[in-house]
């Protein structure tokens, strides 16, 4: 894994994500889509904090406050990271759908700005991080802090095709 590659991929992620933000009509980010599901501010809420949440896992492996062990990625865990993205549609675990919310675009916003400080607060000590500290992934198995950063990449991604869905759904005009 080419940690400075995964870093410049977030930060193309959240550039994309501030950009899509701003592209979206301001009467449609709380309003659930057409074809259903999640609303925009539903997706941002989700993705963000997932996102705050992998930074904290990941901060725990470089502080070796996670648990110290030889279990890896499961089999699901380890596809998605061969494949570098998910394949197709994912359900998302309901104890994570619970949190999400509907938020403001200001909201939305200023997660984007905390996300980019976040990474850039952990991004030092990320390459010296023991592999063998890691956290549980509720779908993925145990991941150590540079699959953390990994997995924050592969799940930004996954979700702009979430967001696209969301505005064809919306009667372009």
């Amino acid at each position: 894994m080419n940690l400075a590659n995964e870093h410049k991929a977030i930060i193309a992620a959240l550039d994309n994500y501030r950009h899509l933000l701003d592209q979206i009509p301001d009467e449609q980010f709380n309003v659930t889509p057409p074809l259903g599901g999640w609303s925009y501010a539903e997706v941002y809420s989700h993705i963000m904090q997932v996102s705050l949440a992998s930074y904290v896992a990941a901060e725990r492996c470089c502080n070796k406050t996670g648990v110290s062990t030889a279990k890896g990625l499961n089999w699901t865990g380890a596809m998605v990271f061969l494949l570098g993205r998910f394949p197709g549609k994912r359900k998302t675990p309901e104890t994570v759908a619970n949190l999400t919310k509907n938020i403001t675009k200001e909201e939305a916003r200023n997660l984007i700005i905390k996300m980019r400080k976040r990474l850039d607060d952990i991004w030092p000590t990320v390459y010296n991080a023991p592999n063998d500290y890691k956290i549980s992934h509720p779908s993925l198995g145990m991941l150590n802090a540079k699959q953390w950063l990994k997995f924050i990449r592969i799940h930004l991604q996954h979700h702009v095709k979430q967001l696209n869905r969301i505005k064809n759904s919306f009667p372009q005009g």
